[in-house]
């Protein structure tokens, strides 16, 4: 094995001859670089896996955040409403959105959803043909197609995290219409927020008890009976099929956390 003699230590008074890159300083064997960084950036195009690479995904997450909330920070008071992509207009629940949306309008708040077609797109038809904020953000999808004509202020994300953080921050309250494991993904991350108390004075509110009415029994009879969650989770929830309760139980709520702030 060969050992190599350490590098002898310059004199005081001499000074290496050096070259900076920017806040970075070369000397010795790598002032040998032979190009700048403006040239490596503007003289040729490289290789393109750093496109992929999990450090440049940090950018682009922090470029989805930067836009929502600078996209979303001047909204005024707003109810998030989660729902079926797959929701058909003639179907009963396609009414009963655009109520909601008509409803939550009318009281002074803008909606979001996320966007798409079916219950979500009747949200922010109603909302939108009441004269109110209709807000959409959606998501890269491999099935889904953009944002749904009624969508007046839209932002498209690409990471699921990002947007889930939009629809909780912006919002004053959470109604969950019938929906599929995305609704249920959306409404069981709203309740721990709230149970968790990372959210303060937000109504959870499930509209259509027939719908949900099972999932309802089942917490209240597996999960609270069993010591998983206490009454009082329990009593975050609230169950209903006419839009003025729903409309009057997102006032209270905001009545309540303006009269703490």
């Amino acid at each position: 094995m060969t050992i190599e003699s350490p590098r002898e230590s310059p004199n005081s008074d001499e000074r290496p001859q050096e070259r900076q890159t920017g806040p970075v300083v070369l000397r010795r064997s790598r002032l040998n670089e032979p190009s700048t960084t403006d040239q490596r950036l503007l003289d040729s195009r490289g290789p393109t896996d750093w496109v992929h690479t999990d450090p440049w995904r940090v950018l682009r997450i922090q470029a989805e955040f930067v836009e929502g909330f600078g996209a979303l920070a001047e909204v005024p008071r707003a109810v998030t409403v989660f729902g079926s992509a797959r929701t058909p207009r003639e179907h009963p629940e396609y009414q009963l959105g655009m109520q909601l949306g008509s409803g939550l309008a009318d009281s002074g708040c803008a909606v979001i959803t996320g966007g798409g077609p079916g219950t979500m797109e009747a949200v922010n038809r109603g909302a939108s043909e009441a004269g109110g904020l209709s807000i959409g953000l959606g998501i890269e999808l491999p099935f889904e197609q953009g944002l749904n004509p009624w969508v007046d202020l839209g932002v498209n994300f690409r990471y699921f995290f990002t947007r889930k953080t939009m629809f909780m921050k912006y919002a004053q309250a959470f109604v969950c219409l019938p929906g599929g494991f995305g609704t249920m993904d959306e409404l069981f991350e709203s309740l721990t927020l709230v149970q968790t108390k990372k959210v303060t004075k937000f109504p959870v509110i499930m509209f259509g008890r027939s719908y949900w009415q099972g999932l309802y029994d089942w917490m209240r009879d597996s999960m609270c009976a069993s010591g998983k969650i206490g009454e009082k989770d329990l009593s975050l929830l609230h169950l209903t099929d006419d839009v003025d309760e729903a409309v009057s139980l997102v006032q209270e709520a905001y009545k309540a956390w303006e009269d703490a702030h």
